[in-house]
This record gives structure tokens, C-alpha cells and sequence, in this order.
């Protein structure tokens, strides 16, 4: 019976940040990992033919380079031999009679693009860049704080004695707004809205639905901030560096471990019990990198956790599903039209707002997008190390697609039981290729071998992504900021002592910053006194339930 002060369920983004940052801060650390490979969403693979290294599910790295974790880690990264690479053109959009836009990390660029379509868009986007920095630490602290906790009410009081009161009350309302709204109210071109709104698909939203107007916002601005940093030679070396951070500290990482239950004795999570019998003990904490249907209802047992939390567990809804489509290509793909299209790392084919909002609309309907926004990432604009010298390799993802199909909004493909077979995954993929195709001329005669995963096979690939949701659930305004990952759970504390809630379907939800992870450790590398304080009267609890029973106590020798 091993024994560590952290057991870490999963080997995550979120996971790999919080072992780091615990096992330099002392502690001893031990990441369990289901599948054979460590990193959770970050894999990179030869998956299609020799020598061309595909990132099989996630792929760009803007908001780990921005974060915290990085600020803190990224020494002992890069002595791990990690190097990011980036670009002054992170993204473009393509839309369907040829035309293009593109955003770079060129203020002055930017405005001169949007004036390109509409006279005074340039000087609107001015004014979005110029009115969005003076609060940009609140905007980014929203995404990297811990709302339900006294950092969150310091967060919200200092917002307030900034702005005032009617100051206050507009930003949050205006953070509210959607996408479409917020693009409508800024730019008059749809050129620029076609450019902007793909981007909310990203956080899980659509155009129409609220705060996505917030999210594409602080979207753009970070992309002319940091552009669209990547590790050379693929996502992985994030994870292997990470890991390498925590074995160099004493932690160990194991693949092939997965956990069956949270063990809890008197109020406290003490440990983690293997499928296999294995129990792997935990003195200072448990942090698990799952869902909260995983959580609450596989993980622990009943009478572990308040019956109420169950019910909400069993509720939480999972979001759109997604699709990964990888080519590899005996020479780079030949746009049609703009020369920067074969520069930028990500572009957007997409008819513009409307289209992403009528392909939103029928995947939440059940149906095969007649038009998807096809997110056509291009690594080898960046990196050129991940194909052999001279040929292409195409990265494409899809984020408006039934979990079920019910029928195709074309009316093209039959879907039969609904159930995501081979054939149907391969005849959905043959539509969006052929779209490509009008826009790179030489894609099937260049095509070497295409591999897809269909939203059956990301969630075989990754329990966390069920139905293939690529977010790890809805982010619907009722599941998202202080509502997340529950809204009797707001927070990565749970109610039971020293067992931690963490990933993408917790607050701040997906992305590769590694926030939530960061979260926790900062928390269990406070000194003792400290934590039991902060754990004795975090505002949710307070507000919102008495606290649980059960008293933390320090790792070995940290009391």
C-alpha cells in the first residue's frame, strides 16, 4: 500500500500542472493514469504515416503560454527541453466566394484588415482594444480565480471600487451579451464578424448564446496579444515536460492505473482504491480530473456526499460533440485566393456569423450540419518539424455535431440508428473534405491518408469527453463561471475534506491553461494554518450550506 501526500485521478492538463507545483513546493505525488498514454486531451502521434507527428485531439497552446502555471513552471520546462513556437498570424477565415480576413498580433495590422471591408472598423476594433485593457485583469481574473472564494469576492469589491456601482453593473452586463450582439454593435462588416465569430466555438458556446459575446472578445484581444504558440514538435512535449518536473521531484506518473473509487474515512478523502485491488493512499489531498457524473456517482460511494449534489451530478449536461479529421499530405496545401491563408496556423472555413449560428442550431437539434465551420489548422506554419520536409499536414476540427444524429440538415447522409458507425463517420468527413477541397486545389491529389475520430471515438479515447463532447460538458450560462462545475458545488473543493474537483468541467471549463490545476496547488502549498482557515469560511460555503464534517490535516511534515 503505497502512500503519497497527493493522488491525482487522471493525467490531464490540470492534473500535470497541479503535480508540478506540488512536487516543487515538497510534497510527495502520485498521478494515476486509466489509458496508456499521460496527458488526458494532449497526445501526439504518428497517426497516419511515419514521420508525420499529428496532435490527436487538442493543438494550440495560447492560454497555457498566458498562464500562471507557465509563469511559474515555464523555467523548469524549458530546462526540460519544452520551446514553444509562434507567429504574427495566428488566424484567418475563408469564406465561400474566396474571400479572406485575417487578425495578427499587429495592432496597427488589424486596423488596416478591418478597413479593408468597411470603413471604420478598423477604428472600432481601436476602440474594442482600447476600452477592454483597462479591465483587462478583471476580465482575465474571472478566467483565472477562484469565484467562489474570498479571491473572488476581492476580485468583485475591486472591480467595483474601480468602476462604481453602474460601472460595475455594466461590465457584468455587458459580459453578458452574446456574440452576435456584441459583433453587431462593433463592426459593421460581415467580413469582421465571420473573422471573430467562429472563435466562440472554441470555448463551447455559440454566437446566440450567453457571454459568448465576453468569451470572443477576450478571444480576440489575446490572440493579437500572444498569437498561436506551440511546442516544437508536438502538444506531448508539454506533457512530457511536465512530467518529467514531477519525476525529478520525487513524484511518480503512472499509465494503466484505473482508479474504481475515492476512499473517504471520517469525512476525509484518505486515498484512491485501483480497479485491480491496488489501494493508493493520499495524506494531504485527492484531486480527481473527472467529470462530476464520474465524481459523484462512479467515484464515491452514496452517503460519501449529500444526496442533493448526486441528483445534480446525474443532471449535468454534456455539450455538442466534435470531430477530429488528420491528413497527411505529400506536398503543403495551395490556397485559392490570399497567399497568408497557407501561413496562418488556424483558418476558419465558414459563410460567416450566420453560418456558425444555423450549424450550432442544427447540431443542438440533433442534425448533421448542412454548412460546418471547419477549423482547419495548418501546424506546419509554425512548426515544420512534424512532417517530413516538403509535405503537408493538415489538423481539422469540428465542434458543431450531434452526440446522436437524428437526421442531416442536407438531406444527404443517411444517419440510420443514430449511432456513430464507421461508415457514417467517413461520409460526414467526405462532405467537409470536399468543402476544403474548393479552397486548396491540390488537397485530394496531395492527399496521403486521412484518419477521423467520430464523437464515438473521442469518448473511447477519453472518458472525460462524453458523447464526444470535446469540453467535458455544457457551457450553458447555468454551467458556466459560478455555476460550475454545479451550483451547489461552485468551486474545485467538494464536501469532502481534502478531495479536490478539477478539469475542464470545472470553472474556468476547457482550455489548455492548466487554471484549475493551478488553483488547487496554490491552495495546498498555503501553510497549514493558512488553508484551514481559507477552508473554514470560503464564501460558497457560507452562503450557500453549512460546511461538511471533517477537518483537514497537513501532509506529512508540513503541520
Amino acid at each position: 500500500m503505497a502512500e503519497y501526500d497527493a493522488v491525482l485521478v487522471g493525467s490531464g492538463i490540470n492534473s500535470l500542472v497541479a503535480g508540478a507545483m506540488l512536487a516543487r513546493g515538497g510534497w510527495s505525488v502520485c498521478v494515476l493514469e486509466r489509458n496508456d498514454y499521460l496527458g488526458g486531451a494532449i497526445k501526439t502521434a504518428e497517426i497516419t504515416q511515419p514521420g508525420f507527428r499529428h496532435d490527436v485531439f487538442s493543438g494550440w497552446h495560447p492560454l497555457f503560454v498566458g498562464s500562471a502555471a507557465y509563469a511559474e513552471l515555464g523555467e523548469d520546462l524549458r530546462a526540460q527541453g519544452l520551446e514553444y513556437l509562434n507567429t504574427t498570424l495566428p488566424t484567418g477565415s475563408v469564406y465561400p466566394d474566396g474571400e479572406s480576413a485575417f487578425l495578427s498580433t499587429s495592432q496597427e495590422d488589424n486596423v488596416a484588415e478591418l478597413d479593408r471591408f468597411a470603413d471604420g472598423d478598423g477604428a472600432a476594433w481601436e476602440r474594442v482594444v482600447s476600452e477592454f485593457m483597462p479591465n483587462a485583469d478583471v476580465a482575465f481574473g474571472v478566467m483565472g480565480t477562484e469565484l467562489w472564494s474570498p479571491a473572488g469576492l476581492r476580485l468583485a469589491l475591486g472591480a467595483y471600487r474601480r468602476m462604481g456601482a453602474r460601472g460595475a453593473l455594466e461590465f457584468v452586463g455587458s459580459g453578458l451579451s452574446t456574440c452576435r450582439d456584441w459583433l453587431s454593435d462593433n463592426f459593421r462588416s460581415p467580413r469582421a464578424h465571420g473573422l471573430l465569430a467562429p472563435w466562440v466555438l472554441h470555448t463551447g458556446l455559440g454566437p446566440d448564446a450567453a457571454a459568448s459575446g465576453f468569451m470572443t472578445q477576450v478571444i480576440a484581444v489575446a490572440l493579437q496579444m500572444g498569437g498561436m504558440p506551440v511546442p516544437r514538435g508536438g502538444g506531448a512535449r508539454l506533457v512530457d515536460a511536465l512530467v518529467a518536473v514531477i519525476r525529478k521531484n520525487g513524484g511518480r506518473c503512472e499509465t494503466g492505473a484505473d482508479v474504481g473509487k475515492v476512499l473517504v474515512s471520517g469525512g476525509r478523502a484518505v486515498g484512491v482504491l485501483l480497479r485491480g485491488g491496488e489501494a493508493v493512499m493520499a495524506s494531504g489531498a485527492v484531486i480527481c480530473n473527472v467529470t462530476p457524473t464520474q465524481l459523484y456517482t462512479r467515484l464515491l460511494e452514496d452517503g460519501d456526499v449529500p444526496s442533493g449534489l448526486v441528483r445534480q451530478a446525474r443532471r449535468f449536461r454534456y455539450g455538442r460533440a466534435g470531430m477530429q479529421i488528420h491528413m497527411a499530405l505529400s506536398e503543403p496545401p495551395r490556397w485559392d485566393g490570399d497567399e497568408r491563408l497557407g501561413h496562418a496556423p488556424m483558418v476558419h472555413v465558414t459563410p460567416g456569423l450566420d453560418g456558425v449560428s444555423r450549424a450550432v442550431n442544427e447540431a443542438d437539434r440533433g442534425l448533421l450540419p448542412a454548412e460546418a465551420t471547419v477549423v482547419c489548422g495548418q501546424p506546419l506554419a509554425v512548426d515544420p518539424s512534424r512532417a517530413p520536409e516538403g509535405k503537408g499536414l493538415l489538423w481539422i476540427q469540428l465542434q458543431e455535431l450531434p452526440s446522436r444524429p437524428k437526421g442531416d440538415a442536407a438531406g444527404e447522409i443517411e444517419i440510420g440508428d443514430g449511432v456513430w458507425t464507421e461508415s457514417l463517420r467517413e461520409r460526414y468527413a467526405d462532405r467537409i473534405q470536399s468543402r476544403l477541397a474548393r479552397h486548396v486545389p491540390n488537397l485530394e491529389s496531395a492527399l496521403l491518408e486521412r484518419v477521423v475520430l467520430s464523437p464515438a471515438d473521442l469518448q473511447e479515447a477519453n472518458i472525460n469527453l462524453v458523447g464526444g463532447d470535446p469540453y467535458s460538458g455544457s457551457l450553458t450560462l447555468d454551467q458556466n463561471f459560478l455555476w460550475r462545475p454545479l451550483a451547489g458545488q461552485p468551486s474545485h473543493r467538494t464536501p469532502i475534506a481534502g478531495l479536490y474537483h478539477v478539469g475542464a468541467s470545472t470553472h474556468p471549463g476547457p482550455g489548455l491553461g492548466g487554471v484549475s490545476g493551478t488553483l488547487v496547488a496554490k491552495e495546498l502549498l498555503l501553510p497549514p494554518i493558512a488553508r484551514r482557515l481559507l477552508q473554514r469560511v470560503p464564501l460558497a460555503e457560507r452562503v450557500m450550506r453549512p460546511r461538511a464534517s471533517g477537518t483537514a490535516r497537513a501532509p506529512r511534515g508540513r503541520a
